[in-house]
């Protein structure tokens, strides 16, 4: 499954929503340096969708808000 994120770090809560084109915005508490916010978007994509952070792949925008995600199936 592949799906498009759109990140905001920094933020102050951490949340996910499901916007009704089928992506997502999520917003996290980490910083954008150093990978530290893509790491808290894979432990929280992992968090709610039930699967193992190694199933879930950064596949574009690495370094940057807009992300394409793949969810691997187990």
């Amino acid at each position: 499954m592949r799906i498009s994120l759109l990140v905001k770090p920094n933020s102050r809560k951490e949340k996910i929503q499901k916007l009704p084109d089928g992506s997502y915005h999520l917003a996290v508490s980490a910083p954008a340096q150093e990978d530290k916010a893509n790491r808290a978007v894979i432990d929280a994509l992992s968090e709610y969708l039930s699967v193992p952070k190694s199933h879930i792949q950064i596949v574009k925008g690495l370094h940057a808000k807009k992300k394409i995600i793949d969810i691997l199936s187990g």
